[in-house]
Parts: structure tokens; sequence; C-alpha cells
């Protein structure tokens, strides 16, 4: 089993929910979330999004095994991706919060085409940007900004929201709060 499907498991588990309840949630069916706990499944960001709101938990709690040590190094291009289904769009996590720290830290790699459209995280989340490198149109589907190297934008992640690269090889840091 891979760390995902355990994670799946525990968080579906700690919240008392039946595979059928959570499947139903996610709106997913109940086989493929099977598969998925049961680490055959390859699920995208979108599936992990969805079942990570409909469990109420960040995102981090389904792809980040704990850590025991204080230091971390991820060089460019390593660390866990996780892919999109729709769009040209990998995030991958750097940090999640600590412990009673609601806080996670990806790294977004966005190339020019499909917009990654998101659905609304769960309620009090808020999501900081900072381009690195490149350009992007980024926030609220009402609101978005287009945004370059060094600028930082913070909008709501509890509604809506896309990233789209205007420019090919476009980093994007993006942390999320939590309430």
């Amino acid at each position: 089993m891979s760390w995902i499907s355990c994670a799946l498991r525990q968080e579906r588990e700690k919240a008392g929910l039946s595979l059928s309840e959570l499947a139903r949630r996610a709106s997913l069916s109940k086989s493929t979330l099977s598969q998925i706990e049961a680490g055959t499944g390859n699920p995208s960001v979108e599936t992990l999004w969805t079942l990570a709101v409909a469990l109420g938990v960040p995102f981090s709690r389904l792809v980040d095994r704990p850590r025991r040590s204080p230091v971390r190094l991820v060089r460019a291009g390593e660390g866990l991706g996780t892919r999109s289904e729709l769009a040209d769009y990998t995030g991958t996590l750097l940090s999640a919060g600590a412990q009673g720290v609601r806080r996670d830290l990806y790294r977004l790699d966005i190339q020019p085409g499909r917009a990654r459209r998101s659905p609304a995280h769960i309620p009090g989340t808020v999501e900081h940007v900072i381009v690195a490198t490149g350009r992007a149109l980024v926030g609220p589907l009402d609101a978005p900004e287009e945004l370059r190297p060094g600028d930082y934008y913070s909008y709501p992640g509890d509604v809506p929201h896309s990233y789209e690269a205007l420019e090919p090889d476009t980093v994007v840091v993006l942390m999320m709060e939590h309430a």
C-alpha cells in the first residue's frame, strides 16, 4: 500500500465514514475509492483535493508522511509531485504544517494551455501565492490577477479559483492556511 492509500483510510476511519459514505460525499464511485485505498489506483490532484474536502482535512494529510527531523531539503525537480488530469499542472508539497499548525507550502509547476480550476477547499482556507518565474493568472474565478515574478497575492481558498500559466515554465509558490 502507498502512503496515500494508508493516509486516506486512516482519515476516513478517523472521521467515522464508510467507503460508501465518503464516495458519496466526494462524488466518486465506491470502486474508485476502494482502488485508491487498496493502493491500486493512481489518483489525480483533483481526486485527492475532492477527498480532502469531503473529509474536512488539508490536502497535505493525504500526501505527506510525518517527519521526525526538523530539517528538510527539497531540491528543484524533486519531491512528490501530484499531476492534474485537466491542465499541465503539477503540485509538489514542500512542507505540511506541524501538528496544530494548519498551513502547507507547495511549489506549482504550470505550463500554458488549460487553466487549473480548483474547487473550494475546506472552509476558512486562505491561499498566498508568489510567482517565482514566468507569469500567471491566479485567484478566485471572479477576481483573478495577473502576477509576475516577485508578485504576491492572497485570496480565499474556500471559493472556486484557478491557476493559469501565461508563459512556459511558470513556477508559483503557494502557501495554504487552514482555519
